[in-house]
């Protein structure tokens, strides 16, 4: 038999017991509640409306759980860059990939017929093409799959302005609209060495503000693509799996790259150096503008990428530069060209 004391202390346990789970469960709503409002505070911000409640339901969970990664990440992972919740916090990776990372790899890389900067011997310890006045404003390709458009068109605007002395918002949308003959393909990807040829075989390309970016495929407006507003002779591809040889093109003009950007760091990137997690499936076409040296030693490449400024450090990363791997973190050595004036 159970003594009354006895009987007494089962009591109080029990009542402990129930008393911590139901302060869990509070604990726990009060968390549920507090991510409800931080998501309809980050609704507020950005904009974002929902057509039905399942809708909302399934927008919201994606999000909570993206955001308890991101900031797990931060609080537990000593790592030299840091993520944020920024826009893209509603969206599944592979939803967030399918409709901006468009990049077509090439099936086999063409040989290499010629490389300019071959022969360099010197460059400067650091290089920052914006503070030379030859990189435009960070763009937004919006959910149009035309990143290799935009590396391209980034690429032109800095040679343009290196040989003229003028920087000129230049037609991602004349490329997206007619550049369709061949691998591009508007929206649904394409590649920048073909973007090139095509400007090459156009005799030019026209001003952003001639032919403004729409985000969707359109039909190729020709008057307005044959108003040149600048030009190339060509372009030249880097040779494949040299950090040296980028380096080379990089110190001395912007230069369209491939990197495989499809991780979940990748997209919620806040500031830092990139050293993370990636591989070599090239699907998203962008543009080293520099190179540098953070303070605690780590060697980086300065990419503007076309995501808008409110991603990563006002819409550039920074990735590690000077890798083991031949091909450079995410594939950045291994598909960039430029083109030549």
């Amino acid at each position: 038999m159970i003594s009354t004391n006895q009987y007494k202390w089962i009591s109080l346990a029990m009542l402990f017991i129930l008393g911590a789970l139901a302060s869990h469960a509070s604990s726990r709503s009060l968390q549920e509640a507090s991510m409800y409002e931080r998501h309809q505070q980050w609704m507020s911000h950005y904009g974002r409306v929902y057509k039905d409640a399942d809708e909302m339901e399934k927008r919201f969970k994606i999000f909570k759980e993206n955001v308890e990664h991101i900031e797990s990440f931060n609080k537990g992972m000593n790592k030299p860059y840091k993520l944020g919740v920024n826009e893209f916090a509603d969206l599944t990776n592979k939803e967030f990939t399918a409709s901006r990372n468009r990049f077509k790899s090439h099936v086999c890389s063409p040989a290499i017929i010629s490389f300019k900067y071959k022969n360099v011997t010197a460059v400067p310890s650091t290089m920052d093409w914006r503070k030379k006045g030859a990189v435009t404003p960070v763009k937004d390709q919006g959910q149009c799959g035309c990143c290799w458009a935009f590396s391209a068109v980034a690429a032109m605007e800095g040679i343009t302005q290196l040989t003229t002395g003028k920087l000129i918002s230049l037609a991602e949308q004349e490329l997206v609209d007619c550049d369709t003959s061949g691998e591009d393909q508007g929206c649904e990807g394409g590649l920048m060495d073909t973007a090139f040829q095509y400007i090459q075989q156009n005799h030019g390309l026209t001003t952003e503000a001639n032919y403004p970016y729409k985000g969707v495929d359109g039909t190729c407006n020709t008057n307005k693509a044959a108003n040149h507003a600048a030009k190339i002779t060509g372009y030249e591809d880097v040779p494949a799996n040299s950090e040296s040889a980028l380096l080379k093109a990089v110190a001395n003009q912007p230069v369209s790259v491939a990197i495989d950007a499809g991780g979940s760091d990748f997209q919620f990137y806040s500031s830092g150096v990139f050293t993370g997690q990636c591989g070599t499936e090239l699907d998203h076409g962008v543009t080293a503008v520099g190179y540098g040296t953070d303070e605690d030693g780590t060697k980086y490449w300065l990419v503007k990428n076309s995501w808008g400024t409110g991603w990563g450090e006002e819409g550039y990363i920074r990735m590690q530069r000077d890798v083991d791997a031949n091909e450079g973190l995410c594939g950045i050595a291994m598909q960039a060209s430029y083109p030549t004036a």
